[in-house]
This record gives structure tokens, C-alpha cells and sequence, in this order.
């Protein structure tokens, strides 16, 4: 697949780019860079994709994406409704692993940081006391000049490295295939999952969409995500019913339907094989945290 290269600007005045984003669609397509990024969704949410990982993003949390990992954050249709009152609020660092100097990662002290950027390339979800403190330096660092912000930067990453709680987002043998031609294909793919997966998706009609014959689409898409395109719609359903779980607005079966299953056996099926637990028990787990 071929996301897209961004160019990240630092400013003549600062050594790596730390910014706060209000609106939704900044990181709104399929796309990677040399840059490692730290980024902390203070308001907002949607579908994350990190390399091959699919799963939502909510409010609060923090995720260190490596270098070149292709990521892609995708709102929820709300938020860009004129009349809806969601507001996005995200603050991301962009940072090359070699911008204090060459040799400083090398140093004893540092090896704890030089393996979490190492680990990073996987891209990785920061949970617990570490999620917290990482909020806390990244507000911090957006209102800090001088050596102080390469201080936040670097406590930020020192509190993820020494951390438990964290999980690797992408799988070890992701390779993304940079090919020439295909920028805007797998965009376009996420897009049309995204808006047609409460439904029953033909695949000649996504094939369409990616400008392939059905066949020629399977072999396309298996190659470069490691999976099928029907495993990759089960994600995304699976992951819109855990967001209306946690929203506990509908019961179970109306949320088998409204995430696009067709029967409800099947949709405990996956539900459990992607989670783990049955849908009750992930709400259960979900609403009885402290």
C-alpha cells in the first residue's frame, strides 16, 4: 500500500514540531513519515489505523508511532457535522530520532528511550500512570520554549519506556510495500469501508473503488495488509460495536445489527475471537473500571 509522505515542519527556532490541533481531519488519511510521533488525544474520536492494527481511538488516549509506520486517524462522522457539538482536541509531537545529535542515543543512560524507539516501529498504546504523565509533559511542552521542551520531550519518552502498560499496535511482519501509484488506493479503500460497513459490501464493488478486478483486488489487498478484505471489514464492525458498548445506548442485538452483522451467532463469534470476551463481558469489564 502507498500512503502518503508528509513533510513536517519544525520552525527555524525549534529542533523537533510540537503542536495542538482542534480540528478533526489533520491526520484524516493514510499516510507516514521519517518523523517518530508522540500523540495525545485529549478530545476525540473514531477508527485508528497503525500499520495493520485496527481499533478505536477515544479521548485520553496516547499512542508513539515509529518511524515510516503508516498510520491513520479517522474521525467519526460527527464531527464533521456543522450542527454537532463534538469538538477534536489533539496534541502530537513530531520528532527525528537523531535531532539531539548521532551519537546521544548511544549513551548508556539512554538505552532504556533507544529501544522504546526501536519498539515504536510497531507503533504502541500507552495506557495506566504512564498515559497520564505523557498528557501532562505534552500540554507542558506546548507552552515551553529553550531546553525545557527537549527535557519534556525526553521525561515523556522515559515514562513510556519504563512503562507496563503498553501494547504493540502493529504485527512484526507489517511491511508497508512503498510502490509508486498507488498513493491514494488504499485511502480511498479505508474510505469506502468506513462509510459502507453497516452494509453488505460486494466485493466487485470495492474492487471498483480500488480500480481492480475482484480477483485482482483480493491478491492486492491480502499482499499488502496480511489480511482479507473480509477480515479487515470484521475489525472495523467489531470495533464500532465495542464504541456502542461503552456508549451502553443499545442493547446487545440492536448493536450486532447496527455494526453491520447479519446474525447474531456470528457476531459473538468475532466479537470474542478479536476481543476475547463475549460482548457483555467487554461492556461489563468496560463499565466496571475504576
Amino acid at each position: 500500500m502507498k500512503p502518503q509522505l508528509l513533510k513536517v515542519s519544525t520552525g527555524p527556532a525549534h529542533s523537533f514540531s510540537a503542536r495542538r490541533d482542534t480540528v478533526p481531519y489533520v491526520n484524516n488519511r493514510w499516510h507516514y513519515h521519517r518523523e517518530i510521533e508522540l500523540i495525545h488525544f485529549e478530545k476525540g474520536r473514531g477508527t485508528q489505523f497503525v500499520g495493520d492494527s485496527i481499533r478505536n481511538f477515544a479521548s485520553g488516549d496516547v499512542v508513539l508511532i515509529g518511524s515510516n509506520l503508516p498510520h491513520y486517524w479517522s474521525f467519526d462522522s460527527n464531527y464533521f457535522d456543522p450542527s454537532s457539538r463534538e469538538e477534536a482536541d489533539i496534541r502530537v509531537v513530531h520528532f527525528n530520532d537523531d535531532f539531539w545529535g548521532t551519537d546521544f542515543l548511544d549513551l548508556p543512560e539512554n538505552t532504556g528511550i533507544k529501544q522504546l524507539l526501536q519498539t515504536g516501529k510497531q507503533g504502541i498504546a500507552v495506557s495506566g500512570p504512564a498515559r497520564q504523565c505523557v498528557q501532562r509533559l505534552l500540554a507542558d511542552l506546548l507552552g515551553s520554549e529553550g531546553p525545557k521542551r527537549i527535557l519534556l520531550l525526553m521525561e515523556a519518552l522515559t515514562a513510556i519506556a519504563y512503562s507496563k502498560d503498553i501494547q504493540l499496535l502493529s504485527s512484526v511482519g507489517f511491511n508497508p510495500h512503498f510502490q509508486r501509484g498507488e498513493k491514494d488506493r488504499i485511502n480511498n479503500i479505508y474510505d469506502f469501508a468506513l462509510k459502507h460497513f453497516k452494509q453488505r459490501i460486494p466485493l466487485h464493488e470495492v474492487a471498483e473503488v480500488a480500480g481492480m478486478s475482484s480477483n485482482a483486488f483480493c491478491r492486492y489487498f491480502k499482499s499488502r495488509t496480511g489480511k482479507t478484505f473480509s477480515q479487515f471489514l470484521i475489525e472495523i464492525r467489531v470495533g464500532h460495536a465495542c464504541k456502542l458498548l461503552i456508549e451502553n445506548n443499545m442493547n446487545v442485538k440492536q448493536i450486532c445489527y447496527e455494526s453491520g452483522f447479519h446474525n447474531f451467532a456470528g457476531f459473538h463469534k468475532y466479537f470474542k475471537q478479536i476481543t476475547g470476551k463475549s460482548p457483555l463481558n467487554y461492556q461489563r469489564a468496560y463499565l466496571t473500571k475504576p
